[in-house]
């Protein structure tokens, strides 16, 4: 049987593009596998290491105009939001570039012996060495930030780990675009190209998880398909780490001095927020807990008029336009579910933006209204009308982990007055990321950043943006009582590599 087509396919008229691949076979991914375990020593020298990341980010910059137009056509992102996130992708390398020079990642602990501790502490030397090959499972809807040169790929070769990509099939062109790319920055270091591997295909992404030399595992999609993995990756004969973010609902909480305060500020912020970028983004607010009465009618008031100005658009794909008209429509025929702006299809290849408006109530207790907290893909948030208190905390008490949750508060509430920090402290167990009078949509590249929350937000603790997303790539080794000769050079007493380590128990950079 002749292997499948991967098409490229322009998501603003549905058509085929071009023929850019065939799905890879079980013997192809466990070539691109075997490749990259091989390439995994040209990686073990930190300053090659930087250097080829550096590059990669040069390489990127380079090629900015051809790959911007391929991203659109597969996309239909739009030329100046692909240009930022491509921004953001190099910055992101030279991020991860500059920390793999620092070193900190490693974690360098040095304890001399000691005779008279209870009991004694012999010679102990620990540090952080890479897992190995690392699949990644790209996004779809940031073709650049969360896909073949994304955060995933930057922070495992930052570690050390050669990688694997799974091409996500809504933009395979700019896949293999990109896989040249950074293939041509990884032959100036005299890197082999398998350090980058690609594959297409739905059986491809199974083999890949379940290939024994694959080490741990990155990815961002669906809930669906992200459990399904996890679980194939929990059920090797060798469990490995993944790392996957699946769905998030961002909740955000709007108390009813806020909504008095400033009602039609917040309407447009809400509006902007969940039509940004279709609606598409991972951290789009999709509830929104909004005051009965006269403050929340006016919050209502100007998220109406602001989503009722915005143009149809187009999805990344037209599988996921029809699930969102299908989703929203279910939605909308629940009782009680009013929509003031409908959401749903705008065209015959576009939607338009709405919201839909339903009785915190209804979201209190377990019932047919489940449906409502659940992430709807696309432009359309949820607003739950709340009568009191109560029916916050009530509904907070439903929800599931989630990569942000929002509280809106009036000005003396944010300066310790009312409940601002009691709202704070209910929001914190559901998300990694808890925001106060801002909008999540946005995601900084900054060391403190944290991307990832609670089940089924992501599968793990950690962030898949900011520097220490590489840490999900290594794992810890302690060296006891080695000769000096034997340590790698990051453990010996010299530190002849001016690491920044824990020396004796003492803090030294």
């Amino acid at each position: 049987m002749a292997a499948a087509p991967v098409w490229s396919v322009d998501p603003r008229t549905g058509k085929q593009r071009e023929q850019v691949a065939v799905e890879a076979t079980a013997q192809e991914v466990d070539a691109a596998v075997r490749a990259a375990h091989e390439a995994r020593g040209s990686l073990a020298d930190r300053t090659v290491r930087a250097a080829f990341l550096r590059s990669a980010a040069e390489e990127l910059q380079a090629a900015k105009d051809g790959l911007v137009e391929t991203a659109d056509a597969e996309t239909a992102l739009g030329p100046v939001r692909l240009t930022g996130e491509l921004t953001r992708t190099c910055y992101q390398l030279r991020a991860f570039a500059d920390i793999v020079d620092e070193g900190a990642f490693l974690d360098v602990v040095i304890n001399h012996p000691d005779d008279t501790a209870t009991p004694p502490i012999p010679d102990l030397r620990r540090y952080k060495v890479p897992l190995g090959v690392v699949a990644v499972y790209s996004a779809s809807n940031f073709p650049f930030a969360f896909s073949v040169a994304g955060g995933d790929t930057a922070s495992a070769l930052a570690a050390g780990c050669p990688v694997v990509v799974k091409a996500h099939p809504d933009h395979p062109a700019l896949s293999e675009y990109v896989a040249k790319v950074l293939r041509r920055a990884a032959a100036r270091h005299d890197i082999p190209e398998g350090v980058l591997g690609l594959v297409h295909g739905f059986e491809a992404g199974v083999e890949l998880i379940k290939h024994p030399l694959v080490s741990a595992a990155g990815f961002t999609g669906s809930v669906r398909g992200g459990r399904a993995l996890f679980d194939a990756a929990a059920a090797r004969p060798v469990p490995i780490p993944f790392h996957g973010e699946l769905g998030s609902l961002n909740p955000v909480v709007v108390t009813e001095a806020a909504a008095a305060e400033r009602a039609e500020t917040i309407g447009a912020g809400l509006a902007g927020s969940m039509t940004l970028g279709v609606g598409q983004f991972c951290v789009k607010p999709g509830l929104v807990l909004a005051p009965a009465g006269a403050a929340g009618d006016a919050l209502l008031k100007s998220l109406t008029d602001a989503v009722s100005d915005t143009d149809a658009g187009v999805l990344l794909d037209h599988r996921m336009r029809d699930n969102f008209v299908a989703g929203v429509a279910e939605r909308a025929e629940l009782p009680d579910v009013d929509s003031p702006v409908t959401p749903g299809a705008g065209g015959e290849h576009t939607v338009s933006a709405g919201f839909l408006t339903v009785p915190a109530s209804r979201l209190a207790a377990e019932g047919e209204h489940d449906l409502l907290l659940e992430e709807c893909f696309g432009p359309v948030t949820v607003v739950a009308r709340y009568e009191d208190e109560a029916e916050v905390k009530a509904v907070l008490s439903r929800l599931p982990g989630n990569l942000t949750a929002t509280v809106q508060l009036s000005e003396e509430e944010a300066a310790g007055q009312g409940r601002g920090a009691e709202l704070l402290q209910e929001l914190t167990p559901l998300a990694g990321r808890v925001l106060v009078n801002g909008w999540p949509t946005g995601v900084a590249v900054a060391p403190a950043q944290h991307h990832g929350g609670p089940y089924p937000a992501t599968t793990s603790t950690s962030t898949s943006v900011g520097g220490t997303a590489i840490e999900r790539w290594l794992r810890p080794v302690v060296y006891q009582n080695a000769p000096e000769a034997l340590l790698p050079a990051e453990l010996r007493d010299e530190n002849p590599l001016g690491l920044p380590r824990r020396f004796n128990g003492r803090l030294e950079r």
